[in-house]
């Protein structure tokens, strides 16, 4: 009797398990989509809700530990809408620009263009690239660090009037007007529902979104990061590099030392001073940095305080994303390079970071043509592949 309880004990136990491995094989195969069909029509196979793109659980290398998250952590839900947010020309008053425009994906979500083009004329600033922008310190964003965080600056250029036009000033719109024109179309309705659990769509939504597809777009898969891995500092000559490029990290982490007229009698370049590896991030004590110009105008502009990552100034290919600085007046690193070399306080610049005026004097670091040539191999190293091709971080709508 008490062999055919357990039988049946044991029959009753197994029928469930296999019920229950075949109501979860059921569940695995729903079709999501099926329920956002106007997603699914707008975007086609770009957008899969079955299997969305890894944004939340990417790999990060344990030697980086800045990040600007803070209240906001990446979901894959939230990043995709982000996404569409990011290339859709909707959020234009006249459905031209989309954030995409002024930062690119070829260049590592920064434009080539010394001002972006907008809905009203052109940019003030040269817009910097965005590639980790999550792995920083510095909260703030903006050139002139206007914004508070990456949710504030998410919707600034959607509200000004030269950007994309929502305003409320010189005759446009307010931004309440195009959140009304985003509920109104069908695949927004359906994303905010698929993301939020409702369709309302909110400032404060379109802005977490968009922040969490910012930061998710990330490089970490340069020679840089291949040789770090295995070094216990930085350093250690990293085993990976040539000679030329361990010389060239070397000066750029190494202070130089300066004699009482400002000149460099000793040590490296100092780089690292302003930006801080591994992450290669700007530290948010920093200064200006001598440029003070503005673009196609005269006078001076002395807020800049904040630039973006060292990593990705360049691609692969041998390209680089320049121009760089605000003002977008230098095309190539070895321009920079050869800017720090010879500091000029300028008139009036009473701003400017006192590491690049040592004893009081404008630094000059009396610079070789190997000792350029070196720092620009290894800030070239910082290159990294993945964000260029990445589909996750592509047009939707394509």
């Amino acid at each position: 009797m008490k062999k055919i309880v357990y039988c049946i004990a044991l029959s009753t136990s197994i029928f469930a398990a296999i019920s229950a491995c075949k109501k979860s094989s059921e569940e695995s195969t729903t079709d999501v989509s099926a329920d956002y069909p106007n997603i699914k029509a707008a975007f086609g196979d770009n957008i899969n809700l079955n299997a969305l793109e890894n944004y939340s659980k990417q790999t990060i290398p344990a030697y980086i530990t800045r990040d600007n998250t803070n209240s906001n952590p990446i979901t894959d839900k939230g990043a995709t809408l982000g996404r569409v947010l990011f290339y859709d020309k909707n959020l234009s008053k006249n459905n031209t620009i989309s954030c995409a425009s002024c930062h690119k994906q070829d260049f590592a979500f920064g434009d080539n263009a010394i001002a972006s083009v907008g809905v009203n004329g052109t940019t003030g600033r040269h817009s910097m690239r965005l590639v980790n922008a999550r792995f920083s310190l510095e909260g703030k964003f903006f050139w002139d660090e206007r914004a508070a965080n990456l949710e504030a600056q998410t919707v600034m250029p959607i509200q000004d009037h030269k950007e994309m036009g929502f305003s409320g000033t010189n005759g446009d719109e307010n931004f309440s007007a195009l959140i009304t024109k985003l509920q109104n179309i069908k695949y927004y309705q359906e994303f905010f529902k698929f993301v939020y659990g409702d369709a309302t769509v909110t400032q404060v939504r379109i802005q977490n979104a968009l922040a969490q597809f910012v930061r998710s777009i990330q490089s970490f898969d340069s020679k840089y990061d291949a040789g770090r891995a295995t070094a216990p500092n930085d350093q250690a000559n990293f085993a990976n590099f040539t000679a030329q490029e361990n010389t060239g990290k070397n000066l750029f982490l190494t202070p130089p030392v300066f004699d009482a007229t400002g000149t460099r009698t000793a040590g490296g370049l100092g780089c690292a001073g302003c930006h801080r590896p591994p992450e290669f991030d700007i530290d948010p004590n920093s200064l200006n940095n001598g440029i003070i110009g503005v673009i196609g105008a005269t006078g001076i502009d002395l807020t800049n305080t904040k630039s973006p990552t060292l990593r990705n100034v360049g691609r692969a290919n041998g390209n680089e994303n320049g121009p760089f600085m605000h003002t977008g007046n230098l095309a190539t690193l070895q321009n920079v390079i050869g800017h720090y070399g010879t500091i000029n306080i300028a008139p009036g610049n009473n701003n400017l970071d006192p590491k690049l005026r040592p004893n009081g004097m404008g630094q000059k670091l009396n610079l070789t043509a190997n000792e350029v040539n070196a720092v620009i191999a290894f800030i070239r190293t910082l290159d990294g592949n993945d964000v260029y091709t990445n589909k996750k971080w592509a047009s939707p709508f394509l």
